[in-house]
C-alpha cells in the first residue's frame, strides 16, 4: 500500500522555501535527487557570481591604463577562488538537507522520481501518494545532438565551475547568458575562449540593440565564431576538436576543454507529469494558470519547470504564491510575469525588463524608443565609457514605460528604478521630472534617458 501524504514537494530549490509554520501539522514528503538548494545555490547563479566578481576586478584592472593608472594582475589563484566559492555553498546545501531530515513532519526521499498514475509517484523502489503536489523540479542542461559530443568529456554549467585548473583554451557552444557569463569568467582568468554560435551574435533573446552592442564588445575579446553549425566532436590526445560548418567553409576548433551552453530543458517530461494529468506546452514546460495550479486540482508548479524565463527571483516569488494558495485555497493569489527583470552578469553587464522593440511591434503597441549612452553623462566621462547605454521604450498612448534595456557597468542596479516605475505604473513624465537623481552619479544616465523619452512622447503625441 503506497504511503500517503498531505503534501509532496518535488525539488528543493525554491520549493524548499514553501514550508512555513502553517504547514507544521501537515505530513509532508520532499523529493530531491541531487543536492539541496537546487540549481541556483549549487551550480547556477550563486557560484557563478562568486566567480564573476573577481573576474570583474581582473577586467577592470585590464582597462585602467586609459585612465592614467598603470596596473596589472600578477596571478589568478583559481583553486583558491573555486574553493572559497564552494567552501561556502556546499555546507549551506548540506545544512538544508540536515534541517529537513530533522523535522518530525517531513519525510525526505533522496531518489529519482516518476509519476506512474494519478497523484501517484514512484520514488526509487517506493510508491507514494499525496493530496497535493508541488512540482518544483527545475530544469537540466541541454546536450545538442552533435556526433561524438557524449564521448569527449564536455562540461556543462553543472560541472565547469568545479574544474581543477583554468584551461589554456576553452570552446563554448552557445550564445546565451551562461555562455556570456562563464566566457567572461574563464577569459578573465587566463583562458583563450572561443564562442561558437549558430546566429549572428550573442544574447539574441535580448533587444537587438543590446545583442549588437555586446556582440561587438565580445568580438574584441573572444574568438567569436558566428553563423556556425557544429557537426562533430572528437578527442585527439589531450585536445577536443569541434568541427563546424561556417559560411566560408568548414573549420576545426581545438581546445583543452569544451563547455556546452545551449540552453536548459525543463524536467516535467522526465518527471512523467503527464501520467498524473498535468499538461506540458510545446517546449516541455508545465502549464499552469495564474494561481500556479496545473490542469489537475491540487497540483501546482513553480520555477524553471514551468517558467521559460528560468529566473531565481521569479521562482522565489512563485513559491510564496504557491505557499499561500496551499494554505488559503479560498483566497488564491495570482502571478503576473509582464514586468520581471533579469540581468546577465558578463562584461559588459546587461539588465532588462519588459518588452524588446521587436516584441512591441509584434504586439502592435504604439511606442517611442530612445537611447542614451553612458558616455553622455559626467560619470560616464570619468569612466571613459564607450560601450554602455540605456534604451527605453514607452507607450505613446499611456506614456508608461513598456521596456528598459541597459548595457554597461552596474546595469543590474541601474535597472531597478525603471522596474519600480513600471511596477507602480508611473508615467514617464513623473519619473523623469519629479524624482531627484544625485549628481554626478551614474544614475544620471537613467534621468537623461527618461527626459529624452518624455520629449519623444511629446513629439509623437
Amino acid at each position: 500500500m503506497p504511503r500517503h501524504f498531505d503534501l509532496c514537494i518535488i525539488g528543493t530549490g525554491s520549493g524548499n522555501s514553501i514550508l512555513g509554520p502553517e504547514f507544521n501539522d501537515w505530513d509532508v514528503a520532499m523529493v530531491e535527487r541531487g543536492a539541496f538548494g537546487g540549481t541556483c545555490l549549487n551550480r547556477g547563479c550563486i557560484p557563478s557570481k562568486m566567480l564573476i566578481y573577481p573576474a570583474d576586478l581582473v577586467e577592470l584592472i585590464r582597462h585602467t591604463d586609459r585612465l592614467g593608472v598603470k596596473a596589472s594582475v600578477d596571478s589568478v589563484r583559481w583553486t583558491e577562488i573555486r574553493d572559497r566559492t564552494f567552501g561556502r555553498i556546499d555546507p549551506i546545501a548540506a545544512g538544508g538537507r540536515t534541517y529537513r531530515l530533522g523535522l518530525p513532519n517531513v519525510t525526505v526521499f533522496e531518489r529519482d522520481a516518476r509519476f506512474v498514475g494519478y497523484k501517484e509517484l514512484q520514488v526509487g523502489d517506493e510508491t507514494i501518494t499525496a493530496d497535493r503536489f508541488v512540482l518544483a523540479a527545475g530544469a537540466r542542461s541541454h546536450m545538442p545532438p552533435i556526433a561524438g559530443i557524449d564521448e569527449v568529456g564536455a562540461h556543462t554549467s553543472d560541472t565547469i565551475m568545479r574544474i581543477d585548473r583554468v584551461p589554456d583554451r576553452l570552446t563554448i557552444l552557445g550564445s546565451g547568458f551562461i555562455a556570456a557569463e562563464l566566457g567572461h569568467v574563464f577569459e578573465s582568468f587566463g583562458a583563450a575562449v572561443t564562442i561558437v554560435t549558430r546566429g549572428p551574435g550573442v544574447l539574441r533573446q535580448e533587444d537587438p540593440a543590446v545583442s549588437e552592442r555586446v556582440t561587438q564588445a565580445f568580438s574584441h575579446r573572444f574568438d567569436l565564431v558566428t553563423h556556425a553549425t557544429p557537426t562533430s566532436a572528437r578527442r585527439e590526445g589531450h585536445e577536443i576538436v569541434i568541427q563546424v560548418d561556417t559560411p566560408t567553409g568548414p573549420r576545426s576548433i581545438r581546445s583543452d576543454e569544451l563547455l556546452v551552453a545551449t540552453g536548459r530543458i525543463p524536467n516535467g517530461g522526465q518527471l512523467g507529469v503527464e501520467r498524473t494529468g498535468v499538461e506540458l506546452d510545446a517546449e516541455g514546460y508545465v502549464r499552469t494558470d495564474d494561481t500556479l495550479q496545473t490542469a489537475v486540482e491540487g497540483i501546482w508548479a513553480l520555477g524553471d519547470i514551468r517558467n521559460p524565463l528560468q529566473l531565481k527571483h521569479a521562482a522565489n516569488h512563485e513559491a510564496k504564491v504557491v505557499a499561500h494558495n496551499l494554505s488559503h485555497p479560498e483566497s488564491p493569489r495570482r502571478v503576473s510575469e509582464a514586468r520581471i527583470p533579469h540581468a546577465v552578469f558578463t562584461s559588459p553587464q546587461v539588465g532588462a525588463v519588459g518588452l524588446t522593440e521587436p516584441q512591441a511591434r509584434h504586439h502592435g503597441r504604439p511606442y517611442v524608443a530612445v537611447c542614451k549612452d553612458y558616455g553622455a553623462t559626467a560619470y560616464g566621462w570619468a569612466m571613459e565609457d564607450e560601450v554602455g547605454f540605456v534604451k527605453l521604450l514607452a507607450d505613446t498612448e499611456t506614456r508608461r514605460l513598456i521596456g528598459a534595456h541597459i548595457v554597461g557597468a552596474q546595469a543590474s542596479l541601474l535597472l531597478q528604478p525603471l522596474v519600480q516605475a513600471m511596477a507602480f505604473d508611473e508615467p514617464v513624465d513623473r519619473v523623469a521630472h519629479e524624482v531627484f537623481y544625485p549628481h554626478p552619479a551614474l544614475t544620471e544616465v537613467i534621468e537623461n534617458a527618461l527626459i529624452e523619452c518624455a520629449a519623444a512622447l511629446d513629439a509623437a503625441g
